[in-house]
């Protein structure tokens, strides 16, 4: 029997502390939220290695890293809800809704949909809401959102989202120009986004997320 907590411990101490992630909740949920629990049968033994975990038709669980980052560039608060677009296996599910009051998590991928609301169930994790349906649309009806969580790459935010977050609320995701990317936080004021650059990071582009192809005459 492998001992999870060890490596969770060593998860945090050699992959996420060095990468100057100190908030303590980000700690204390990677610390306590079982990884190896989200990730599919089978792969147990990856849950802790320090690479992305591979969930089929181009979908991955994020190198613990890149979660702790995008966590630590927007870092929920205890009285925030939140919005969560790709929860794949419900892992980053877990971690949003140990920091803030509540999480809407939208996943279209059926089956990663399904095996998110069974892992988060037997976890015991009460404040967090699963909608299955298209990560491009959000879910207008559970908005505004103090924030939003995107897990996953993408070229663009659409304005389906942007027009669900409230005004002065924050978007974290990872934009991807060809095989190089970037971690952004966003800032809504005036009804527009501002954004900055947070750090390097790569995650394969979201359904929806891609800009239109620019047509040439």
């Amino acid at each position: 029997m492998a001992d999870f907590t060890q490596r969770r411990v060593t998860m945090v101490d050699t992959q996420v502390r060095p990468s100057d992630v100190t908030k303590f909740p980000i700690l204390e949920a990677m610390l306590s939220i079982p990884r190896e629990v989200y990730v599919p049968d089978g792969k147990q033994d990856l849950a802790y290695v320090d690479t992305p975990v591979d969930l089929g038709d181009g979908r991955q669980l994020l190198d613990a890293r890149a979660i702790a980052k995008l966590l630590e560039a927007l870092t929920p608060e205890p009285a925030d809800l939140v919005l969560e677009i790709g929860a794949s296996t419900g892992y980053t599910t877990a971690l949003l809704a140990r920091m803030a009051e509540a999480v809407v998590a939208v996943e279209q991928d059926e089956d990663l949909a399904r095996d998110a609301e069974v892992n988060l169930s037997e976890q015991g994790v009460d404040n967090a809401a699963l909608v299955t349906g298209s990560l491009a649309e959000g879910s207008v009806k559970h908005g505004p959102f103090d924030m939003v969580m995107i897990f996953g790459g993408v070229q663009i935010v659409p304005t389906a989202i942007i027009d669900q977050l409230k005004e002065g609320g924050h978007i974290a995701a990872i934009f991807m120009s060809g095989q190089v990317g970037e971690a952004r936080v966003g800032v809504k004021s005036g009804g527009r986004m501002s954004w900055r650059m947070a750090f390097n990071a790569t995650a394969p582009l979201l359904p929806g997320f891609a800009k239109e192809p620019d047509f040439a005459f």
